[in-house]
């Protein structure tokens, strides 16, 4: 089934203890490492890395829940609606903020309690591929889908950067096996922190106002987006791999094995953008929270897949089975088998996130069985 767990004994066997990044941002470096390190003192020794990382999780589910209850449709922030509260705004910094500093520290804690284990660094990379359209679809909401907002179609695309900026550095490490933190999250996520709070004093109207003649910061946002991904993200990552392909250290030799990765992703943007594109009732238009969901969910279980694939040293799978059932619910959508597209879609959603959670349960369990660990505690199994 789409979200069944089937990790080989191959797979578990393989997982490689030990775990190769390299995070080259200034920020990161000078300002966010050290107090990270002079935050992680404060947490008790018998604190699981796990829990550390799924509670920051929660933060940002906790955020995409608040502004789904006060802007579902994503139109608050428009000129003739009643705007979102500002300690909505003050919450989603502060949890935003949190939900950054947890997953900063999470495996510093681990490497504190001697507790570093393959299962950690999927747990933490399998939540934020979830959390890509989580932090997405709460920041719209300041900027929303109101004549000085961006469209709900704009958006769909925008979130599709967001995600293969994401997928970009799990196919490095597929390919060279270090792992290349990109520049454009820590910055990010300290400027979203800070515009959530900014919003909450000034107010959304302040965004409406041009930044430099009829350049308004919905624009700015939308470039600063396409410029991290093209300028950045993108070059960086060919770039590592071509010094890996120059020093012959590339795992993958032909260039079918070495983009495989990108094929189930790009089936997945196929299929949405053909819904996208050819709804009869224009589905992004009427459900843009639901659709992103979904897209987000499909998304992070492709990429769980490839993230266990390039910890295990594994060939990446060619095709998700997501992919299949997908390609018929989108068929019946389009050719107006099922007159109720809406909840064709809502239905769907539901089964795609039941399928995700059902397969990041499964791994999760798996791997602490053979790892001998628990997931959310540093207690170790009895042994009988």
């Amino acid at each position: 089934s789409p979200g069944a767990c089937s990790i080989s004994e191959k797979e578990a066997c393989g997982f490689c203890q030990c775990y190769s990044a390299v995070d080259s941002n200034p920020l990161s470096v000078y300002i966010m490492h050290p107090f990270w390190n002079f935050v992680v003192k404060f947490l008790p020794m018998w604190l699981a890395p796990n829990l550390i990382t799924f509670t920051g999780f929660m933060f940002l589910v906790l955020n995409f829940l608040i502004l789904a209850f006060y802007d579902f449709d994503f139109t608050a922030s428009g000129a003739k609606h009643e705007h979102v509260p500002s300690w909505v705004w003050v919450a989603a910094g502060i949890f935003n903020f949190l939900a950054y500093t947890l997953d900063g520290v999470d495996g510093k804690q681990a490497r504190r309690t001697n507790s570093s284990t393959p299962l950690g660094e999927l747990f933490d990379h399998g939540l934020d591929s979830w959390a890509c359209m989580l932090f997405v679809a709460t920041v719209y909401s300041i900027f929303g889908r109101g004549e000085s907002g961006v469209s709900v179609v704009t958006l769909y695309y925008i979130l599709w950067m967001v995600l293969f900026s994401f997928i970009l550095s799990h196919w490095e490490k597929y390919n060279t096996g270090i792992l290349f933190l990109p520049w454009g999250y820590d910055m990010s996520q300290v400027t979203i922190s800070l515009v959530y709070l900014v919003t909450a004093v000034v107010g959304v109207e302040t965004w409406y106002q041009p930044v430099l003649l009829h350049f308004l910061y919905r624009d700015l946002f939308t470039f600063m987006i396409i410029a991290c991904s093209f300028a950045v993200t993108l070059p960086m990552s060919l770039y590592n791999v071509l010094k890996a392909y120059r020093s012959d250290t590339l795992k993958h030799s032909s260039l079918y094995e070495a983009f495989l990765p990108f094929l189930s992703p790009v089936l997945l943007f196929i299929l949405s953008t053909i819904w996208v594109v050819y709804s009869p009732s224009n589905i992004l238009d009427l459900q843009p929270r639901i659709f992103y969901l979904m897209v987000g969910t499909a998304f992070a279980n492709v990429t769980c897949k490839l993230i266990v694939c390039q910890m295990s040293n594994t060939r990446c799978q060619a095709l998700s089975w997501l992919l299949l059932p997908m390609s018929v619910v989108v068929l019946l959508a389009v050719t107006k088998v099922v007159t109720n597209e809406t909840l064709l879609l809502h239905l769907w959603t539901a089964a795609v996130m039941l399928a995700h959670i059902h397969y990041g349960v499964s791994v999760v369990h798996q791997l602490s069985k053979h790892f001998k660990i628990f997931a959310f505690s540093l207690k170790k199994p009895n042994s009988d």
